[in-house]
C-alpha cells in the first residue's frame, strides 16, 4: 500500500537529481492544499479584495526560486515548507490591506477567520453534522464559537485550525508548530475539550 506522501518523496528525489519536470510536478501537486489553507484563513476584511489562487501562485513562485536550496538541505518535510511560504504571502496581504500603519502581524492568531471556517469548527465543537437553516441561529452559533476561539489559548486554537480546517496530519502539524506527532495528538484532544468547555451549555435551540 502506498503512503500518501510516497509520490512527493519520489518527486523530491527526482527533482534533486535534476529532473525539471519533477520540479514542476512537485510544486503543482500541492496547489489545492495551499489554496484551502489560504481560503480557510483569509481575513473577512481582506477577502473582497483578494483571491486565494493569487496568493498561492505567488507562494509557488517563491518556492520555485528557493527549491534548489530546499532540495539540498531538506530542513522540514516538503508540504510544511511550502505552506510556510504561503503563510508569509498571506501575512503580507493582510499587512497591505488591513494592518498598514499598525502593529506588525506575525502570528496566525492575528488573522481573522472567515465565517465558513468558524462554521466548520462549530460543527466539530458541537459534534453535529448539519448546519442550522435559520440564519439568526447560524449567526448566533458562529458568534459563540468565534468568541470561544478568542478565549482559547493560541497554541490550542492553532492546532484545531491546522487539524480541522487545513486537514493536516499529526506529523505535518508537528512540523508546523515545532513539536512531535505524539504531543500534537494530546494537545488536539485537550484543545477540543477546552473549546467545548468554553462553549458550555451546547448549541443554540434549533440546531440538530
Amino acid at each position: 500500500m502506498r503512503r500518501p506522501d510516497q509520490d512527493t518523496d519520489e518527486l523530491i528525489e527526482q527533482a534533486a537529481a535534476g529532473d525539471a519536470a519533477a520540479r514542476q510536478a512537485l510544486l503543482a501537486r500541492h496547489r489545492d492544499r495551499l489554496r484551502r489553507m489560504v481560503a480557510v484563513r483569509l481575513d473577512p476584511r481582506v477577502a473582497p479584495r483578494a483571491d486565494p489562487s493569487d496568493v498561492v501562485q505567488e507562494a509557488l513562485a517563491d518556492a520555485a526560486g528557493q527549491l534548489s536550496e530546499y532540495l539540498r538541505a531538506r530542513p522540514v518535510p516538503f508540504y510544511p515548507w511550502l505552506r510556510r511560504l504561503a503563510w508569509e504571502r498571506l501575512v503580507k496581504l493582510h499587512r497591505r490591506h488591513v494592518a498598514a500603519g499598525k502593529r506588525t502581524v506575525t502570528r496566525e492568531a492575528e488573522l481573522g477567520l472567515p465565517d465558513g471556517s468558524v462554521a466548520v469548527l462549530a460543527r466539530v465543537a458541537f459534534a453535529h453534522n448539519t448546519s442550522p437553516s435559520n440564519q439568526a441561529i447560524r449567526k448566533e452559533l458562529q458568534d459563540r464559537v468565534r468568541d470561544a476561539l478568542g478565549r482559547l489559548g493560541e497554541r490550542d486554537r492553532e492546532v484545531l485550525i491546522l487539524r480541522y480546517l487545513e486537514q493536516l496530519s499529526a506529523g505535518e502539524i508537528a512540523s508546523v508548530v515545532g513539536s512531535t506527532p505524539g504531543a500534537v495528538k494530546v494537545r488536539h484532544l485537550r484543545a477540543l475539550e477546552r473549546l467545548r468547555a468554553l462553549l458550555g451549555e451546547g448549541p443554540p435551540e434549533g440546531v440538530a
